[in-house]
Formats: structure tokens, sequence, C-alpha cells
């Protein structure tokens, strides 16, 4: 294991301190987000003489938790749990691991999805509107359950990295705790076939990411006097979200090959952006329309569904280009360049553009994400600044790996693809 788990010898996010600074940084910004845009603080951004006054309320502090919903939020992660076991699922390999094992994935992420679409469904059929709401008015004991349980999954896959026989991610074995307890030490933590780092990718926070949606809707519906009254632009937020959500859990055995996957470790990184970050901070453009309602008009209304529909056609046809190509397939015919390693590079289609074409189609979504908001704050845009902040930062560490990997071969590869996402931009 000595010589599968080589010691890790250089420092991503700055190293230590990087480490400190966005495992401090994430919860803060996911609080700062919410008071900076909600009904309690007083506005899309609140008067800035009252935040020292919120900070030295000791009440304040206390209102951070919130037991109710810690235990509702522990009780949807083990429905989760409970669907992943229940529910039929087939069973596909991963990519080969360092050990020249395939790891084998339970695949059933759609079906729990389903369940829990339908038991929502139910409820509000039930009950009404005003019985998912909770959501809306729980929302800042909603976001501490949340980090609680990203740290608690953090720690114990750290602890449990030290046993024998763990494969470790060869990013996350540095010798500092800090900083391999934030980047994940072990590749693939898991209970027996469970595995913590898959699950966690797409079922907790994603699917709840479609369920507050739903509450948000419920939210503004029960305000403005029923389902009828929800504006265009809270329908066009719910419909894209709901779509890309959709998309992600239906082609599932995409993730696999992703660098979350096959490359990193499982951390407080991972933790808390599936846990965290996706639910409380996705959900931002529709829960500002929750308080705030905009009605946009039909013109403004179509052209901001076709900015998405190009962006989703971008991200899923270039996708599909990869995830065939890598699985030996390629029915357009598509060129490419061999390494001296054996490698296969595409060098035509989508991936002609440009090295990442799927970020492209990924920034037109989010810019389509946002834009039902209006103009009144530049806060609802913050998702697009993140993401296109993210991405850059994916595409570049994807860029060092590729050239550790590939050598000159890569340097001759961006002669041929010289854009990175968007061509003739960047």
């Amino acid at each position: 294991m000595s010589i599968l788990n080589p010691r890790t010898t250089t420092y991503e996010f700055l190293g230590p301190p990087g480490a400190f600074l966005v495992s401090v940084g994430v919860p803060i910004a996911t609080y700062a987000l919410y008071f900076a845009c909600s009904e309690s603080s007083g506005g899309c951004p609140p008067s800035l003489a009252t935040i020292p006054l919120h900070v030295s309320d000791p009440n304040w502090w206390k209102s951070l938790w919130d037991t109710d919903a810690t235990l509702i939020y522990f009780a949807w992660y083990f429905f989760c749990v409970l669907a992943w076991a229940v529910l039929p699922g087939d069973r596909v390999s991963g990519t080969t691991l360092r050990t020249g094992e395939k790891k084998q994935y339970k695949i059933n992420a759609f079906s729990t999805y389903l369940l829990t679409l339908g038991i929502t469904s139910g409820v509000i059929y039930r009950y009404g509107l005003e019985s998912v709401t909770f959501i809306y008015n729980k929302w800042v004991g909603f976001v501490t359950a949340s980090l609680l349980m990203s740290i608690l999954q953090a720690f114990a896959c750290y602890f449990a990295s030290f046993k024998s026989g763990k494969l470790l991610a060869l990013g996350g074995n540095t010798g500092n705790h800090l900083y391999d307890w934030f980047i994940g030490r072990e590749l693939n933590p898991s209970i027996g076939s469970f595995d913590i780092k898959s699950f966690n990718e797409l079922r907790p926070g994603l699917i709840l990411w479609v369920v507050i949606n739903i509450s948000l809707a419920c939210e503004q519906a029960t305000r403005r006097g029923g389902l009828d009254k929800i504006t265009d632009s809270m329908w066009l937020v719910i419909a894209f979200q709901t779509w890309y959500v959709t998309d992600s859990l239906y082609n599932e055995p995409a993730l696999f090959t992703t660098m979350d996957i096959t490359s990193d470790g499982f951390g407080f990184m991972l933790a808390v952006g599936d846990l965290l970050w996706v639910p409380f901070i996705y959900t931002l453009q529709a829960r500002y329309l929750a308080f705030h309602p905009v009605e946009l008009g039909p013109v403004k209304t179509a052209a901001i569904l076709v900015l998405n529909c190009i962006g989703y056609y971008i991200f899923r046809d270039s996708n599909g280009e990869k995830n065939d190509f890598r699985n030996g397939k390629n029915p357009k015919g598509l060129k490419y360049m061999t390494t001296a390693k054996g490698s296969k590079l595409l060098t035509s289609g989508w991936w002609g553009l440009s090295q990442h074409p799927n970020y492209m189609g990924d920034l037109l979504m989010a810019l389509a994400w946002c834009l039902p908001t209006g103009f009144d704050t530049p806060i609802t845009y913050f998702y697009l600044v993140y993401f296109a902040v993210l991405l850059i930062h994916r595409q570049r560490r994807d860029d060092e790996a590729c050239h550790k990997k590939h050598g000159d071969d890569w340097v001759k590869y961006k002669k041929l693809v010289p854009y990175r996402i968007i061509p003739y931009v960047y």
C-alpha cells in the first residue's frame, strides 16, 4: 500500500492556509448570502447599519440553531440512504483504480428522485401549499444542520482513512492534518458497498435542491393567492434547475468518469459542497423570487428560455461526445490525436472548439438561471460569478494534471485546441 499511496508533495488551494480559509469561508458565505438577501434582514441587500447589531446580539447566534430543522435534515439524509438500499438498481463499474480493480456502484439515484417527488406532491395535494413552506421559514436551521452533517462526515472519513488497506487519493496524503481533512485523504470511503462520495454527489444535496425550489414556489403561491399566481420568472427558474437535476440523476453513470470520483478524495471540501453549498446556494434565485416576485412577460421569458436551451444543448451534446469516446465509441467520426502513452485526445466536434465546451454550456445555463430575477440586485447573480470562478479553477487543475500525464503531447494538443472554455474568448 505504501507504493500505491505515495506521499503527496504538492498542494492545491494555497496549501493549509487556503484549506483553512475555504473551510471557514464556505459556511460564512452561505450564512452571509442568506442574511444579505432575505426578508428577515430587511432586503436584498439590507442596510449595512443593521449588520453590527445582529452579530453583537447573543440571541442572533442562538437563532442559527434549530432542533426541529436538524432532526428533519438528518431524517432526510437517512431517507436517502434507505432509498439507496431498498430501491432496485443496476450495478455499474467505475474506472480502473490503481489497484487494478474497478469499484461497483449501485445506480438508483433517479428512482430515489422520483420517489421523493411523488411523496412531496402527495403531501402538497393532501395538506396544501403551506405544508412545505417550513423550509423557507426554517432556512438558517437547515443550513446549520447540513453544515453539521458535512463536518461529521469529513471527520469520520478522515479518521477511517488511517485503517490499513485504504486506497488514498494522490492529492490527499500530504501528512498535514488540516489539509488532508479538507481535500480528502481516502479516495473512496465506503461502508460495505455503500460509497459515501458518489452517494453525496447525487442524492442528498441535488435532490434537496429541487425539493427546496418546490417549497419556495409554494411560498410565493401562498403569498399571492394560489398556484396560478406563481410568476413566470419563478416557473423559469424551477423548470431550468429541475431539468438540470433530472438530467444529472438520469445520467448517473456519467458521474463515475468525473474528476471528483476518479481523482479527488472525500473530505470536507466535497462534503460541504454537496450537502451545504448546492442546495442552499443554488436555490438563491428561487428564494429571492419567493419574497420579491418578478413578472417578465412573454418576450423576455422566451429569450431566457432560448438561452438556457442553447446552453443545455452544448452541455449535453459535448458530454455525450466525451462519454461515447471514453467508452470506445465514435459515432460522429471525430478526429483525435494519440499520445505517446497511447491515450486518445479529441480534437474535433465540440472538443475541437475548446478544451472544455461543456463548461461553456454550463455558463450559459448559469446566466439563464440568474436573468429571471431581473436587475434590482446584483446578489442573485452571485451564482454566475462563483460558477465561472469554479470552472476556471477546474480547468486549470485539469490542465496541470493532463500536462503531468501527457507531457509534450499535451503541449501539442493545446496547439490544436487552443481555447480553454469559450472559443475566441478564453
